[in-house]
C-alpha cells in the first residue's frame, strides 16, 4: 500500500504543462542547497555549520568567513575544511555559490521563475537529479575513497552484496556487474534469519566486507542486517542517499548519494553512477583478473549467440 507521503507526491507530481505552483517555486532554493551541502559525511561542526546555512540562507550566504565561524560556535579553519569537504577550493567558492541561490529565495529573479514556469514536472525532476549529480561530482573531485574501497571489496572473496526493499534493484545491479569481474559475489536481497545466515556464511568462507544500498524509506531490517554483518566480522560500505543516523554511524566508509524525489517514485541516477564508479575501481584493483574473467564472458556470449543463430 503506498504511504501517505507518496500519495502527497503523485498529487504534487501530475504531468501538467504551464505554469507551476508558486509553492513549488519557492522550495527550489531549499532543494538546491541540501544538494550544495549532501554527499559526505560531516565531523559534528561541519553538522553545525550546515545546519546554521541552511537555517540562516539568506544571512549566511554574505557572511565573512570570520562571522560565519562566531556565529555557528567553531573556528574559521573548520569552516575552510567543511568548504574544502564538499569540493570547493575555500570558504570564498562556497559562499560564492550560496549567494545566488540566496538572492532567489529571497525575490525571485525574473528569469529563474521564467524558466520555472515553462517547465513541467518530469523536467523538474531532471533538474533536480542534475542538481544530485553535481553534488556526487563534488565529492568524487577526490577519488582516493572510491579507488580505496574498491581494492578492499576485489580482495573480499566472497564479496556480500546487500539491499533489502526498495534498495533490491541496486544491489542486483552492482551483484551483476561485479560477477564478472570477481570470482565469488554473493547477493542479500531478504533480511531477518535470512540475511543474518548469508552474511555468516560469507564471513566464515573468507570473506572481508559487505557493500550495503540503503535507500529510502530506510527500514529497520537492513539497519538491522547492517548490525548483523557488523557482529560477524564483516566491514560494511554503505550507499545511502543521507549524510546523518544510524545507517551511516553502523557503516565503516559511507558514500552519500542523493534520491530524485519530485515523482511519486523515487529516481536512482546518483546512487547509480556511485556503484558504476566503485565497480570501476574494483576492475581497477586487480586489472590481470578482470581481463581473463571479461574475456571469458566475451567468449561465452559469443557462443550463446551462435547457438541462437544470432
Amino acid at each position: 500500500m503506498p504511504s501517505g507521503q507518496q500519495r502527497a507526491r503523485a498529487r504534487a507530481s501530475a504531468i501538467t504543462p504551464g505554469k507551476r505552483r508558486s509553492t513549488q517555486v519557492e522550495q527550489l532554493p531549499a532543494d538546491k542547497v541540501r544538494a550544495l551541502l549532501g554527499g559526505h559525511r560531516p565531523s559534528p561542526a561541519q553538522r553545525r555549520i550546515a545546519q546554521y546555512i541552511a537555517d540562516h540562507l539568506t544571512e549566511a550566504a554574505f557572511l565573512s568567513i570570520t562571522d560565519l565561524a562566531e556565529r555557528v560556535g567553531v573556528s574559521q579553519p573548520s569552516v575552510t575544511r567543511f568548504a574544502t569537504s564538499l569540493g570547493f577550493s575555500g570558504y570564498p567558492a562556497l559562499r560564492e555559490a550560496l549567494q545566488p541561490i540566496a538572492l532567489s529565495a529571497v525575490a525571485g529573479s525574473p528569469e529563474s521563475v521564467a524558466q520555472e514556469d515553462r517547465r513541467n514536472e518530469l523536467q523538474a525532476a531532471v533538474d533536480a537529479e542534475i542538481a544530485n549529480l553535481e553534488s556526487l561530482r563534488r565529492v568524487l573531485a577526490d577519488p582516493d575513497q572510491v579507488l580505496g574501497i574498491g581494492r578492499e571489496l576485489a580482495r573480499s572473496v566472497p564479496l556480500t552484496v546487500l539491499g533489502l526493499r526498495i534498495s533490491v534493484s541496486l544491489a542486483e545491479y552492482f551483484a551483476y556487474a561485479a560477477s564478472r569481474i570477481h570470482p565469488d559475489v554473493r547477493l542479500v536481497s531478504r533480511g531477518g534469519s535470512v540475511a543474518y545466515d548469508a552474511l555468516l556464511q560469507s564471513r566464515e568462507a573468507g570473506g572481508t566486507w559487505v557493500l550495503a544500498f540503503a535507500m529510502p524509506r530506510h527500514s529497520k531490517e537492513t539497519l538491522a542486517a547492517i548490525r548483523a554483518a557488523r557482529s560477524t566480522g564483516l566491514r560494511v560500505a554503505l550507499i545511502t542517499d543521507v549524510t546523518l543516523g544510524p545507517l551511516v554511524e553502523e557503516a565503516d566508509v559511507a558514500f552519500t548519494a542523493g534520491t530524485g524525489s519530485r515523482l511519486v517514485f523515487d529516481s536512482y541516477a546518483a546512487p547509480g553512477v556511485i556503484s558504476a564508479a566503485i565497480l570501476q575501481a574494483m576492475a581497477d584493483a586487480d586489472p590481470e583478473r578482470t581481463q581473463l574473467r571479461l574475456e571469458k564472458y566475451e567468449q561465452a556470449a559469443e557462443q550463446h549467440d551462435f547457438f541462437l543463430g544470432l
